[in-house]
């Protein structure tokens, strides 16, 4: 292996994703840097400038003409961080939400149609050659980090995965019997048929690019009001906010999109994701013994009022 061998290698893939006309290939006019930014932001609710130049490895002034650019054009607004008032928070506007789902779903047609020219049975060999240069060239031997989990929508089979995992894993954890997979895979099946993307949404959380975490935002039968579930982490995945992250952006959600309120039904034994919902605010309003699942349970209601929490 040579520097020249790279080299070669870099030319050739940055052909092959179009990097140096990057907008023109997705028929929009942001370079790549600028798709990535956006990108971010929207995986990112949160994001301050300072943390968003860490993690592009951009130089000030170059992320500071970008976001200017993008303020101008409606995409972004700026303001004072929640955690530090020396640093600025960016956010995505309604069209910059717009803007950067329109984005992603032109380079997933992109890359998609580039992986319909990949033979079924060299995938595998593919998938396998990206995992090794990254383990190589990457940190492969370092813990993961919370800047390193990216939120997004779910991709074709995300939703069968939310209904495999949750089933595995709280048979595992709390030995609940095949009631619960059937009750995720009607929850699942209801939203995957007929949801309202302007007042529903599910995210998934990636890591290394595998999934690592769900949650789901529906619509409730109270007038108003919106409903949380299926609330998952991986265990390997614990610990670097997840959970908080995937609450914090369903609430963002609800809120924006007029709800009045968030209402969830949990069981008592699920002590970590009740320290989430209280922690963004959430109160018990009702419990109520039941069996269910197999087990001996205490249900609980949380309820969410928005306006109550309104910065």
């Amino acid at each position: 292996m040579t520097v020249q061998d790279i080299r070669s290698f870099n030319r050739f893939y940055t052909n092959v994703i179009g990097a140096l006309d990057y907008g023109r290939r997705l028929y929009a006019p942001y370079t790549l840097t600028e798709s990535r930014v956006l990108y971010e932001l929207a995986h990112a609710p949160r994001t301050d400038a300072a943390d968003l130049r860490t993690q592009l490895h951009l130089d000030a002034g170059y992320l500071t003409r970008i976001l200017n650019k993008f303020e101008e054009d409606g995409l972004v607004e700026r303001g004072p961080s929640d955690t530090d008032p020396r640093r600025r928070r960016i956010t995505l506007t309604a069209p910059g939400r717009e803007a950067a789902a329109l984005l992603d779903e032109r380079a997933r047609e992109t890359v998609g149609a580039m992986l319909d020219t990949v033979r079924a049975e060299d995938r595998p060999r593919l998938a396998e050659a990206m995992r090794t240069v990254r383990t190589i060239l990457g940190d492969g031997g370092r813990a993961p980090r919370p800047e390193d989990i990216v939120l997004r929508e779910p991709a074709p089979g995300d939703l069968g995965w939310i209904v495999q995992r949750n089933a595995a894993l709280y048979a595992a954890e709390y030995g609940f019997d095949a009631d619960y997979e059937g009750l995720v895979a009607r929850i699942v099946a209801d939203y995957g048929e007929d949801h309202d993307p302007n007042l529903e949404r599910t995210w998934i959380a990636e890591l290394d690019g595998r999934p690592v975490g769900c949650v789901m935002c529906v619509r409730d039968d109270t007038p108003g009001a919106a409903r949380l579930r299926l609330l998952l982490v991986e265990p390997d995945a614990r610990g670097l906010g997840i959970g908080d992250r995937l609450v914090g952006a369903l609430v963002d959600f609800a809120r924006e999109a007029g709800y009045r309120e968030v209402v969830l039904w949990t069981n008592d034994i699920l002590g970590s994701a009740r320290r989430i919902y209280q922690r963004h605010g959430f109160v018990l309003v009702a419990e109520k013994p039941h069996h269910s699942f197999g087990q001996d349970l205490t249900g609980q209601d949380w309820r969410l009022d928005l306006h109550a929490t309104q910065e």
